[in-house]
């Protein structure tokens, strides 16, 4: 069976604009960056929407866990902003799918060339694999439950919540 990848924007797939000076979204990146790492898995691609998750609102949320619920695909990955992507995966993790979700994104933006985007979509792609159903994040060559994650804003990093 297919993995499903669900697009939601995020820094994953923002652009420059060299005129303003503000990063901007046009399209996703992620049949290139699929094509760059070589990937010969079974993937579709479906583009929610394209928001920073610093936007992203409980309704938001809501059509993501709804989109999850009716695709036949049991393992998913997710592009998604850094700054909200632990509580999108808690509304996900709460709801308890019979399936693996994988929420990935980079701290910068593919397109800037020193971007983690290829690396945590190689590894995001990897974990919805080999992990049971349930909700995880997996960033920086990490994988975390969706319970026990959080964004370290100061390192730019991903941690565990409840350090064992």
């Amino acid at each position: 069976m297919a993995i499903k990848i669900l697009i939601t924007g995020g820094t994953f797939d923002k652009e420059y604009d060299e005129y303003t000076g503000k990063l901007y979204f046009n399209d996703t990146h992620l049949p290139e960056i699929l094509s760059l790492g070589r990937c010969d898995l079974n993937v579709s691609i479906d583009r929610l929407m394209m928001i920073d998750s610093l936007e992203m609102t409980d309704r938001d949320r809501s059509f993501i866990l709804g989109e999850c619920r009716a695709c036949e695909e049991d393992q998913l990955v997710i592009t998604h902003g850094t700054d909200t992507m632990e509580v999108t995966a808690r509304v996900l993790g709460e709801a308890a799918l019979s399936k693996t979700i994988v929420l990935t994104g980079a701290m910068i933006p593919y397109k800037f060339g020193s971007s983690d985007g290829l690396f945590n979509m190689g590894t995001a792609l990897a974990f919805v694999q080999s992990l049971p159903h349930g909700v995880y994040v997996a960033m920086n060559g990490k994988c975390f439950t969706w319970d026990n994650v959080r964004k370290n804003r100061s390192r730019g990093t991903f941690e565990e919540l409840n350090r064992i």
